[in-house]
């Protein structure tokens, strides 16, 4: 098992920034009145100025670490946190799974490893405000390169009204991606969605910012099993101390009363 997750955790692709130019422009202001604030702790703490220092000086670590702990995440963190998971299901490796959100094929290309026997279908609508150089074309350079174009395949189209059948799937999984859907409607139907195409026995997999308890709770009026929620670990933080990530897993049942 550590030999698969070894192998998964090695990308050779361009995967760019999650969040897009948006949150790297906002992240970068958040780096530099970081130091600002550090800085003016310092000063004031010379001063006698205690408190406003001690203020100061958490307020300043506290976005430096959300400026860190973003670029580990979405350079090297993600990489590890889901070979890890990925690692950890019982594969046969002809499985059929499907990506929501797939973006430039990070996680996509991590699971057509897996499945050498299998298919892994990456659904996105490449919005660059959701990722850097969002484009189909970027994503299948990325497969090519990992050596796995031969088992996967892409698809436009929105995560509310996805275009497969019924109990197409086998794995469901998403990364980073449900938040991005406005409204409690719009992820509900997401959710809706995902066990809609999810086979009887089939998993869930749903790494997100913010809404993963609202994912499980929906997840049970579905009937879902083994349903945890939880906050993920250091390596997928994308905020300070990461207060706003979290993972999902649930099975569908094998069969239905």
């Amino acid at each position: 098992m550590d030999s698969v997750r070894v192998q998964l955790c090695k990308h050779r692709g361009d995967y760019g920034f999650d969040g897009g130019r948006t949150a790297i422009m906002d992240l970068v202001a958040m780096g530099a009145a970081g130091f600002l604030l550090t800085g003016r702790a310092f000063i004031n703490a010379q001063s006698r100025r205690v408190l406003l220092a001690i203020f100061e000086l958490l307020g300043g670590l506290a976005l430096l670490q959300a400026l860190v702990s973003y670029l580990y995440s979405t350079r090297r963190g993600k990489f590890a946190f889901w070979a890890e998971l990925l690692g950890s299901q019982p594969w046969r490796g002809d499985e059929h799974v499907l990506e929501m959100g797939c973006g430039r094929g990070a996680i996509l290309g991590m699971v057509a490893k897996i499945v050498p026997r299998g298919r892994a279908v990456g659904l996105d609508l490449w919005r660059l405000e959701d990722q850097s150089g969002n484009e189909p074309q970027a994503t299948w350079r990325n497969l090519d390169i990992e050596g796995v174009r031969d088992r996967c395949e892409l698809q436009t189209a929105d995560m509310r009204a996805m275009p497969f059948s019924d109990a197409t799937f086998d794995f469901v999984i998403s990364s980073l991606a449900i938040h991005n859907i406005k409204g409690r409607k719009g992820r509900a139907e997401a959710i809706d969605e995902a066990v809609r195409v999810l086979k009887l026995g089939g998993r869930i997999l749903i790494a997100d910012l913010m809404w993963t308890k609202t994912y499980a709770a929906l997840l049970r009026e579905h009937g879902m099993e083994n349903v945890v929620q939880k906050r993920t670990d250091w390596r997928l933080w994308y905020g300070a101390m990461g207060l706003v990530t979290g993972l999902v897993t649930a099975t569908k049942p094998t069969s239905l009363s």
